[in-house]
């Protein structure tokens, strides 16, 4: 673990490259680590490495997460999905992390974001929109999230 979090520490610190390239042979030395596959799938996508860093998210997810590490996993996977044009398995990863984590709203904004790519406007901006009265402390929202929160799922609808 202090190879783990010497490589975590390096990566905080901005030596990304240096930190991916410990995390890639602690994968492949202890493949069977969900947190190593994890932090090396982190180490990929933060250097821009989507592709490389999908199978690595795959495999932590499916050999077992906590649930903070499972949700960044989650997150991961559906964006770096979504970068990568496979807009349908995104929104896949993203159902099925909803329903372990149906609160989150991180993961309700990269959702749809999903949903704005394979053409469901509607429901991301309703989710979207919910998510805003419900988040924010601006004043200017504030005033209007009554407003807002009503209207959120109603875009196409016409008085």
């Amino acid at each position: 673990m202090e190879k783990l979090n010497k490589a975590i520490l390096m990566r905080n610190e901005g030596k990304l490259t240096e930190s991916n390239e410990i995390l890639t042979a602690m994968a492949k030395d202890d493949p069977k680590s969900a947190e190593i596959n994890y932090q090396c799938a982190w180490s990929f996508d933060i250097l821009g490495k989507e592709a490389k860093a999908v199978p690595y998210y795959e495999k932590a997810l499916q050999l077992g997460l906590n649930d903070e590490d499972a949700l960044g996993a989650t997150i991961g996977l559906g964006s770096s999905y979504r970068t990568l044009g496979k807009f349908i398995k995104s929104k896949v990863v993203f159902e099925s992390g909803l329903s372990r984590f149906p609160e989150n709203n991180a993961l309700k904004t990269f959702y749809a974001m999903t949903l704005y790519n394979v053409g469901e406007h509607v429901k991301a901006m309703e989710i979207l929109l919910t998510c805003l009265v419900q988040t924010s402390n601006d004043p200017d929202i504030k005033s209007y999230e009554r407003a807002i929160g009503f209207y959120a799922d109603k875009l196409d609808k016409t008085w």
